[in-house]
């Protein structure tokens, strides 16, 4: 097993075709093939179920998977550690979706231009898979918000990470426009949320909120992005809550109805030790940039 086969490996995991990964990788399918059937024989077990021309990953090769992504995570890191960073490296950043639109850019914006030569990726998703993929190494460190009842210093421990919070979101609830004489979230009479899927802090909320889980009236409806849950608020379907640094940045009609349901904060989570240049240089960064 050395790291090339396990870069080919993710890269047929990913696509699922040894032609479309070998072209990928710029290299003979052949060779591809090859590489896997080697990297097979030294663990023992079969990665790919082939079924016809169709691959898929077989429950090892899942199980595989996970690790070969850390190994070669954890070699990228290394090599950046023990240069100090001379070579820029790769940033892997994860956020909620209210976060990426309202604070990212700017942040983002300043660290490239202070450290161009390091490749920042990010990806978005709810604050509960992006805790995960901070603790098993798939991403560098996140941003996300954390429930209430959840007893942050103690529970992010316990998962081996450490937390910083940078930004306190102030939450709406915004409501159609035939909601205007509603003060209260126990007088809110439409019975629909549109919320990220499970896993999102901000959906928690809102259903503890609206005790949706004490009635059988709501249902949930699950998007995708902030401005799909506004354009169902303005057509009367639904309710959502979202940060009001969101709600600033849209062109929601000005007659839809705002509820403050409180305030949350945005923290910033990584790997406990985790050391790497680059990430010392965002939390820099963020020293500079966030208010």
């Amino acid at each position: 097993m050395d790291l090339e086969s396990l870069k080919i490996f993710c890269c047929v995991a990913s696509e699922l075709s040894v032609t479309q990964a070998a072209t990928r990788l710029g290299r003979a399918p052949s060779s591809v093939t090859t590489r896997i059937q080697q990297l097979e024989a030294d663990i023992g077990a079969e990665l790919f179920v082939r079924t016809n021309k169709r691959m898929a990953l077989s429950a090892a090769g899942g199980r595989f998977l996970d690790y070969a992504q850390r190994l070669l995570v954890l070699e990228e890191e290394a090599r950046h550690v023990v240069t100090g960073g001379s070579e820029g490296g790769t940033l892997r950043v994860g956020s909620m979706e209210s976060t990426a639109a309202s604070r990212l850019p700017a942040l983002l914006a300043a660290y490239h231009g202070r450290h161009p030569a390091t490749r920042l990726v990010l990806s978005t998703g709810p604050s509960r898979p992006l805790l995960e993929q901070v603790r098993t190494g798939l991403l560098d460190c996140a941003f996300v918000a954390l429930p209430p009842a959840f007893d942050a210093p103690a529970a992010l421990a316990d998962l081996g990470l450490a937390a910083h919070a940078v930004w306190r979101e102030e939450l709406c609830l915004l409501l159609p426009a035939s909601e205007a004489p509603v003060r209260h979230a126990s007088e809110v009479r439409t019975r629909s949320l549109a919320a990220f899927p499970q896993g999102c802090t901000y959906r928690a909320l809102a259903e503890d909120r609206l005790g949706i889980a004490a009635s059988t009236d709501w249902r949930v409806q699950e998007m995708h992005s902030y401005h799909t849950m506004i354009a169902c608020v303005a057509a009367g379907a639904c309710v959502t809550l979202l940060p009001a640094s969101v709600l600033k940045l849209s062109d929601a009609p000005a007659s839809l109805q705002t509820l403050s349901v409180g305030q949350v904060d945005t923290l910033l989570v990584w790997r406990a030790g985790f050391a790497l240049p680059a990430f010392r240089h965002l939390q820099a960064q963020l020293d500079a940039v966030a208010p």
